[in-house]
């Protein structure tokens, strides 16, 4: 990342700016440690009064335009040929006067789709009673109707109708005309109040007879709502057909007018990140370093000489402040689907995405290591890749490509074929062990991959501190990283015949390694020393994972041959072997991750880094991705 400073003439300040907002790769600071150290002529930006009352105007503009919006529909291939600009006092003459006439539109069509809305239910309900109140003669009862929405309700609704009138009460159900089921409610009418409040504590929606048409006869209450019904429908169809026109007519001014006020108030906002003196401007930020020369040449053939863009030198004090900005080969890229979980790292720190990706697809294979699973997620991820449109599917579909050829070629060194070992001759010369029955050597392996880990995490960590100009730390990690590899040793010395003299040096240097630890650390060394120690047994889980693994599919290879009946054997076999291939993914996957994020990285990486948000145009696309190793120099 560059650091980068802009000087030119005042006058040329918006048109500077536009510029690099249009390139879409510079981010502008606020503050400049070099600004600090200048003489009182450099001042931030102080727009004058026409710059102030014109900021004012576009804003006042841009927020009534803003109300039209729900009268703005689009309509592609319309345009504005009108240039924004020349067409602002216009629009602000017009604009209040739309603004009614819009606001009213709205209301209106609110309004009769509430009403729209009722009348549709009201006709339904009445229209559903009708046969059950040709059944209650008594004209003296107090009638409900409401909405069931499961019948197990109704049962409950009776039970507390029975309770509250002592059974004086009856209901009648029907289906409405779009499925749901309505109830009628018939009581003497002492009980309406307290049923209405059953209902209101219920939550059982009551449906209410039209207040307008409630004195007369059910069929003529019918036609009535069916004949507003439609007066409704006209309306609404009249008042959306006047907002059609509206949009149609002014939409397009309007659109373009919205889009050029937002990028002229996005540039005068910026302004307020400017320093100058009475004659200059000057713009500080940064921006990658293989785009310092494509601005350069940009300003320079726009601007000439009268603008000036120089690299400054990033001082010591400024790499906390550095933004960050990650970007991967595209082997490395997809792995960006783990490193996102992430916080993002300081600029002097590492990128995480390039470990994930040289360690994540070899340990997802140690674990697995089954030739046949590893075949089937390798068609899986094929096909997922090829119908996947969002960008995080497709990644996972690389991922999995990826660690499936791993766990192939472990499985070939396993000897493991969905779980058995079959008599090829060319899988026999390649086949080393046998999971099932090399417990302890599989323990050992997975601790010694775990030892190498975290000897290269402590050894980066040390490297980090020595950067930070940290020596303390650095010593610390250090000396942690030299006890490790000790006891490495003296614990190899103990399985194998080593002479004595060698056995005592280790145990001496591992001791020699905890004094300089304690030396370093203080106190709190001893505590680190130990969470070292449970880290490298926290990879013991890559034996026990995979060994779960290949016993389960072995077990589904048994189940298939004692069963006694071929197709439920099979069937049988080929379920547990698909519950097998799923936990086959997934776990191997949180555990890597967390053997990556909690013992790995705890080791050296170092979070909390300002992301690089260049200043650019609402919808401008990102530039290219840039490959970069790390997010630091």
């Amino acid at each position: 990342m560059a650091k980068v400073g802009v000087v030119g003439p005042k006058e040329l300040l918006l048109p500077v700016l536009d510029l690099v907002r249009e390139s879409g790769v510079f981010q502008v600071e606020a503050e400049s440690r070099e600004l600090a150290a200048e003489e009182k002529g450099v001042h931030p930006h102080r727009p004058d009064l026409e710059s102030v009352a014109r900021r004012l105007f576009y804003e006042d503009l841009l927020r009534k335009i803003d109300e039209l919006s729900p009268c703005l529909t689009d309509h592609p291939g319309r345009e504005s040929f009108l240039e924004p600009e020349n067409a602002l006092d216009a629009i602000a003459h017009v604009v209040d006067k739309h603004r009614l006439s819009c606001r009213e539109l709205c209301r209106n069509r609110e309004q009769l789709w509430q009403e729209r809305e009722r009348l549709k239910r009201q006709t339904q309900f009445v229209s559903a009673i009708a046969p059950l109140m040709e059944g209650a003669a008594d004209s003296s009862l107090g009638f409900f109707g409401v909405t069931v929405r499961d019948p197990a309700d109704l049962d409950r609704l009776m039970q507390l109708l029975s309770d509250l009138t002592g059974g004086r009460y009856e209901i009648m159900t029907t289906t409405a005309a779009d499925g749901t089921l309505v109830a009628l409610i018939a009581l003497p009418p002492q009980f309406a109040d307290r049923v209405r409040r059953l209902l209101e504590e219920e939550r059982i929606p009551e449906l209410a007879f039209p207040e307008q048409y409630r004195d007369r006869p059910l069929p003529e209450q019918t036609r009535r709502l069916q004949e507003r019904l439609l007066q409704v429908t006209d309306e609404t169809a009249r008042v959306e057909a006047d907002v059609e026109r509206f949009a149609h007519r002014w939409g397009p001014i309007y659109h373009a007018i919205q889009q050029w006020l937002e990028d002229r108030l996005s540039l005068l906002r910026a302004t307020g990140l400017i320093h100058e003196t009475d004659f200059c401007f000057l713009l500080h930020g940064w921006l990658p370093v293989p785009d310092l020369e494509r601005l350069r040449a940009g300003i320079g053939e726009k601007f000439g000489g009268s603008v000036v863009v120089e690299e400054l030198q990033v001082l010591e004090e400024d790499l906390a402040q550095v933004p960050v900005s990650i970007s991967n080969p595209a082997y490395f890229r997809p792995f960006e689907l783990f490193s996102r979980l992430l916080p993002l790292p300081f600029y002097t720190s590492y990128d995480p995405t390039l470990f994930i990706g040289l360690f994540f697809p070899i340990f997802f294979g140690m674990i697995l290591g089954d030739a046949g699973y590893g075949g089937l997620i390798l068609a899986g991820s094929l096909a997922l890749r090829r119908y996947a449109r969002q960008r995080d599917l497709r990644d996972a579909a690389a991922i999995l490509f990826i660690s499936a050829w791993y766990a192939i070629g472990f499985g070939l060194l396993y000897g493991e074929f969905f779980g058995i070992a079959p008599s090829w001759p060319f899988l026999a010369g390649i086949a080393v062990v046998d999971r099932r029955h090399a417990v302890l050597p599989m323990l050992i392996f997975s601790v010694s991959v775990g030892v190498a880990h975290l000897i290269l995490g402590l050894f980066l960590g040390a490297l980090g501190a020595l950067r930070r100009k940290e020596p303390r730390e650095a010593l610390l990690k250090l000396a942690n990283l030299a006890l490790l590899v000790f006891l490495a040793g003296a614990a190899i010395s103990r399985l194998a015949p080593f002479p004595a003299p060698v056995t005592r040096s280790l145990d001496l240097a591992a001791l020699a390694a905890v004094v300089a630890a304690l030396l370093a650390g203080g106190l709190l060394a001893p505590l680190e020393m130990l969470k070292h120690i449970g880290n490298v047994v926290s990879y013991a889980r890559i034996m026990a994972i995979g060994l779960a693994s290949v016993l389960i599919a072995h077990v589904a290879n048994r189940l298939a041959g004692l069963s006694g009946e071929m197709i439920f054997g099979a069937v049988a076999a080929g379920l547990l072997h698909l519950v097998n291939l799923v936990l086959g993914i997934f776990s191997p996957t949180i555990h890597v991750l967390r053997l990556h994020y909690v013992e790995f990285f705890g080791k050296f990486m170092s979070y909390g880094g300002r992301r690089f948000e260049p200043f650019r145009r609402p919808g401008l696309p990102h530039p290219p991705p840039l490959p970069r190793r790390r997010a630091g120099p």
